[in-house]
C-alpha cells in the first residue's frame, strides 16, 4: 500500500513538472502579472508569446518499433495534424487576426499579417490523374491596408482609447520693463507653476469630447497688482461632431467590422490548410503503398528474368539456341534490374517526403533518421463510386468549399470600406460648443485692500475650486466649422475605384463558382477514368494470367519453349505494376474529388478544434500482426 502511494506520488510530481513544458509549447498570448497593481500597469506592460516547439508529440514515437515507422492511412492524418510544420504555422492565424482586431477596436488602421495557404508536399513520382484538383488558387488574406505599409483610406478613424494627459511646467522670467507706472519696477519677475490635467474620448458616431483642468500659481515682484502671489485656473469642456463627414459609426468603425469579417477568414484559411496538407500527406500514404507493391512486382520480373538467363544458358549448351540468346536475356536482366532499382529508390524517397511531412523538425529528428515506414493499409477498390447527379455535386461544393466563402466575406468585407469611402466625398461640417469655469483666488495686497470687491478674491487653494464649483466666471461658445473642397477629386477617385474593385470581386466570386462546377465535373470524369483504367488493369492481368497458364500447358506437352513461358511470366509482373499504378491513381483521383467537394474533413473524420489544438485524441498502437520489413 505505501509502495502504490509513493510511485502515485511520484508520477504526479512528474506530472506536475511535464505540465508547464507542455503549456510553454503552446500557441497562446500570456498576458503580464503586473503585481497587485496590474490592473493599472497591464495596458503598459509588453505580453509575451512563448517560442515555436519544435518537439513531436509522443504519438509518433509510439508507433515506432524496431527501427520501423508502423503507419496507418489515419495515423498519418493524426500525425500531420499534430506535427506538420503549415498547419502549425497557421495555428497563428486566429491570434494574428485577433491582435489586429484589438488594434481596430483602439482606431488603429488594419494591418496585413500572417501567411498563405501553403501546398502540401508532393510524391517524388506521379503519373495519371492530378493530385490537386482544386482550380482556384491557394493563399491569401483578408481584407487590410495592404501589404506592409499600414494606411487608410476615407475619413480619419478616430483614436477610441481615451487618453489622460498631466502637464507641468516650472517657469522663472525676468522681464525689463519699458514703462514703471504699470508695473513699479524695472525689472518684472514671474514665477509660474503650471498643472494641467486633460481627459479626451472619441466615440464612433464622431463626437469627440475634451475636458481639461488647467491651474497657475503666479507671483511677481510688483507692487502694482491687487492679488500677489495669485492663482488662476479654468475647467474646460469642449465638444465636437462631425455632421458630414466622419459622421456616424458604419463610417468609424468600419475597420472593427471588417477585421471580425477576417477573423472568420482565418478561420477558413486554417480549415483550408488542413485540407491541402490532409489530402497532400495521404496522397503521399497511398503512393509510398503502391511503390511498395511495385517493388514486389518488380522483383518478381527479377526472378522471371533470371530464371530465363539460366534457361538460356542451358540451351546454349545443348546446342539447342545460339549464344545470342544470352546476351538478349542478360539485357533483359538488367532492364528488370534497374527497374527493380528505380522502384525501390521511389520507396526510399517517398519514406523522406513523407516522414518531413509527419514531423516537426524533419528528418533530422533522431528517431526518424534511419527509421523505415511500414504501411499497414492497402489499397481497396470499393464496389461503386458517387452517382449522384452532377448538379447537386456542385451545389454541395459551393456550400462547402471553403473558396467561396472567403471570396463572400471579402466582398462583404470591401462593401464595408466603401461606406466610409463614399462618406468623403462630403465636405467637412462640424458643430461645436464649450464650456469653461474660470476662477482665481490669491494674498490680498494693500493695493488689493483698497479696491472694492477684491477681498472676495483673496483666499486659498480651496476659494479657487468653490469659484470653479459655483461657475461665478463662466465663458460660453458655440459655433460650426465648414470646410468644403472644390472639385473633390481624390475622394471622386478613391469612391470609383473602390466601386471598381468591388466590381472585380464580384466577377471573380462568380469565376470561383464557375471553376467549382469546372472542378466537379473534371473530379467525377477523373474517378471514372481511374476506375476504367484500373479495370483495363484488372482485365489485362487476368489475360495475361490465362495466357501464362496456356504456354506453360504447352512447353509441359513440348509444343513451346520456356523462353515463352518466362516472357509471359514477365510480361504478367508487368501487368500486376499496371494494377497497382491504376489503384495508386484511382486514390488520387478519390482524394482530388473530395477535395472539390469540400468533405476532405468529414470523409477523414478531422475534428476542426482538434486540429487547431494539435491534440488528436483518437489514439495509435502498432498491431499485434504488424507485418515485418521485407528485405
Amino acid at each position: 500500500m505505501i509502495t502504490i502511494f509513493r510511485v502515485s506520488t511520484v508520477l504526479l510530481c512528474v506530472s506536475l513538472l511535464m505540465e508547464p513544458l507542455q503549456a510553454q509549447s503552446e500557441v497562446r498570448i500570456d498576458q503580464p502579472t503586473g503585481g497587485r497593481f496590474g490592473w493599472l500597469t497591464r495596458p503598459y506592460q509588453a505580453r509575451y508569446v512563448p517560442p515555436v516547439n519544435l518537439t513531436n508529440t509522443s504519438r509518433l514515437e509510439s508507433l515506432v518499433r524496431a527501427g520501423n515507422l508502423y503507419l496507418s492511412a489515419q495515423d498519418v492524418v493524426a500525425l500531420a495534424l499534430e506535427n506538420n510544420i503549415d498547419i502549425e504555422v497557421q495555428r497563428y492565424g486566429p491570434l494574428l487576426a485577433q491582435e489586429v482586431l484589438r488594434r481596430a477596436k483602439g482606431g488603429g488602421a488594419l494591418r496585413s499579417v500572417g501567411a498563405g495557404v501553403a501546398q502540401g508536399p508532393q510524391s517524388v513520382s506521379l503519373q495519371g490523374v492530378t493530385v490537386n484538383a482544386n482550380g482556384i488558387a491557394l493563399g491569401g488574406g483578408g481584407v487590410s491596408s495592404g501589404g506592409g505599409i499600414v494606411t487608410q483610406l476615407g475619413p480619419l478613424i478616430p483614436a477610441f482609447d481615451p487618453t489622460f494627459l498631466l502637464f507641468a511646467n516650472f517657469q522663472h522670467i525676468t522681464s525689463p520693463q519699458s514703462n514703471t507706472f504699470l508695473t513699479g519696477t524695472t525689472a518684472l519677475t514671474q514665477d509660474t507653476r503650471t498643472y494641467v490635467a486633460q481627459y479626451v474620448q472619441n466615440w464612433d458616431f464622431g463626437l469627440n469630447a475634451q475636458f481639461t483642468y488647467n491651474s497657475t500659481h503666479t507671483k511677481v515682484n510688483s507692487q502694482q497688482f491687487s492679488l500677489n502671489p495669485f492663482t488662476s485656473g479654468s475647467l474646460d469642456l469642449q465638444v465636437t461632431q462631425n455632421l458630414l463627414q466622419g459622421f456616424g459609426s458604419a463610417v468609424n468603425s468600419r475597420n472593427i467590422r471588417v477585421q471580425r469579417n477576417n477573423i472568420k477568414f482565418t478561420d477558413l484559411q486554417f480549415k483550408q490548410q488542413v485540407i491541402t496538407t490532409v489530402s497532400a500527406v495521404l496522397n503521399l500514404y497511398w503512393d509510398l503503398v503502391s511503390f511498395t507493391d511495385d517493388v514486389a512486382s518488380r522483383k518478381q520480373e527479377v526472378d522471371t528474368s533470371q530464371l530465363l538467363l539460366e534457361d538460356n544458358k542451358k540451351q546454349v549448351q545443348i546446342g539447342a539456341l545460339a549464344e545470342i540468346e544470352i546476351t538478349r536475356a542478360e539485357a533483359q536482366l538488367y532492364a528488370s534490374q534497374q527497374d527493380l532499382l528505380i522502384a525501390q529508390t521511389n520507396v526510399l524517397q517517398q519514406e523522406i517526403v513523407l516522414k518531413n511531412a509527419l514531423s516537426r523538425n524533419g528528418v533530422a529528428a533522431a528517431n526518424l533518421a534511419g527509421v523505415h515506414i511500414i504501411t499497414l493499409d492497402r489499397i481497396a477498390m470499393p464496389d461503386k463510386d458517387e452517382s449522384r447527379p452532377i448538379a447537386e455535386l456542385v451545389n454541395s461544393a459551393l456550400s462547402n468549399r471553403v473558396e467561396i466563402a472567403q471570396s463572400r466575406l471579402n466582398l462583404e468585407s470591401n462593401q464595408m470600406n466603401l461606406v466610409g469611402i463614399k462618406n468623403s466625398l462630403k465636405p467637412t461640417l462640424q458643430g461645436f460648443f464649450e464650456l469653461t469655469n474660470n476662477a482665481l483666488t490669491g494674498d490680498l495686497t494693500n493695493l488689493g485692500a483698497q479696491l472694492p470687491g477684491v477681498a472676495y478674491l483673496a483666499g486659498g487653494y480651496g476659494n479657487l475650486l468653490a469659484q470653479i464649483a459655483r461657475r461665478n466666471y463662466p465663458n460660453y461658445s458655440a459655433g460650426f466649422s465648414l470646410n468644403i473642397p472644390l472639385r473633390n477629386r481624390a475622394a471622386q477617385s478613391d469612391y470609383v475605384t473602390s466601386l471598381l474593385e468591388i466590381r472585380q470581386n464580384e466577377l471573380t466570386l462568380q469565376k470561383n463558382v464557375s471553376q467549382i462546377q469546372v472542378d466537379v465535373q473534371n473530379a467525377v470524369i477523373g474517378l471514372q477514368q481511374a476506375r476504367a483504367r484500373y479495370d483495363a488493369a484488372i482485365k489485362a492481368r487476368g489475360l495475361q494470367q490465362e495466357t501464362l497458364q496456356a504456354d506453360q500447358k504447352k512447353n509441359a506437352l513440348g509444343a513451346t519453349t520456356i523462353y515463352q513461358v518466362v516472357q509471359d511470366q514477365r510480361d504478367l509482373a508487368s501487368a500486376e505494376s499496371a494494377v497497382v499504378q491504376a489503384m495508386a491513381n484511382y486514390t488520387h483521383a478519390k482524394i482530388a474529388f473530395e477535395q472539390a467537394l469540400g468533405t476532405t474533413l468529414e470523409v477523414n473524420n478531422i475534428s476542426i478544434e482538434e486540429a487547431k489544438s494539435g491534440r488528436v485524441a483518437r489514439m495509435s498502437e502498432i498491431p499485434a500482426n504488424a507485418p515485418e520489413a521485407k528485405q
